[in-house]
């Protein structure tokens, strides 16, 4: 059985997309219930009035870890971040940076976070760029739930979104993306791709 978790942009452009569907899954085998899922990077392009599926990337964590350090223990442990399959599954692999998990620490201690994605399942490069995106090198992550709303929903409040986003810059992250532009960049943007989602890079 498959369930999707969420979908938000990794890109948009207005002849091409990128859509993260991140999921979990289950199934039965001999009396025991296999659990996991992944997320995929869904390609997509436009003709005319119709978007198309070009290609589906699903996220490749790599092997867990034989040691973990501290850091990654506590986020694994907490129960105010919430980790779809394929992100516990990057931090079980030892490949995000001390600074994304010490920040994820930090804010969730005033709010529980769902995170989306961290490092596999993203696009390789900022949409439409040749830019390589800070998500595949494990110093990004992104927040597609604050407490129990959603950041895309139009009724959760503007007031609790740019909370978290100061929260997110407070914790060290150098970029900051959202719904909503804070500040002058490169610390702050907003965009299209990012009206669904936080986003918080760290440049190590």
């Amino acid at each position: 059985m498959l369930q999707v978790i969420d979908a938000q942009y990794g890109g948009l452009l207005t002849d091409s997309a990128s859509v993260l569907v991140i999921t979990r899954s289950w199934q039965r085998a001999g009396g025991r219930v296999l659990r996991g899922g992944r997320t995929f990077d869904v390609r997509l392009t436009r003709r005319g009035a119709r978007w198309r599926v070009d290609a589906v990337h699903p996220s490749r964590p790599g092997p867990p870890a034989h040691r973990l350090s501290p850091l990654a223990r506590r986020v694994l442990a907490s129960h105010r971040i919430d980790l779809p399959p394929a992100a516990r599954s990057d931090v079980e692999s030892g490949n995000v940076h001390a600074s994304v998990l010490t920040a994820m620490l930090a804010v969730a201690r005033a709010h529980r976070i769902g995170v989306s994605v961290l490092r596999s399942g993203h696009p390789l490069f900022v949409f439409g760029t040749h830019r390589p995106s800070d998500h595949p090198q494990g110093r990004a992550f992104d927040t597609w739930r604050i407490g129990a709303h959603a950041v895309v929903d139009a009724r959760t409040s503007r007031q609790l979104v740019t909370d978290y986003m100061h929260a997110v810059a407070a914790a060290g992250s150098y970029n900051v993306g959202g719904p909503y532009l804070l500040g002058a960049p490169p610390q702050w943007f907003s965009d299209d791709t990012h009206h669904d989602h936080v986003h918080a890079g760290f440049r190590s």
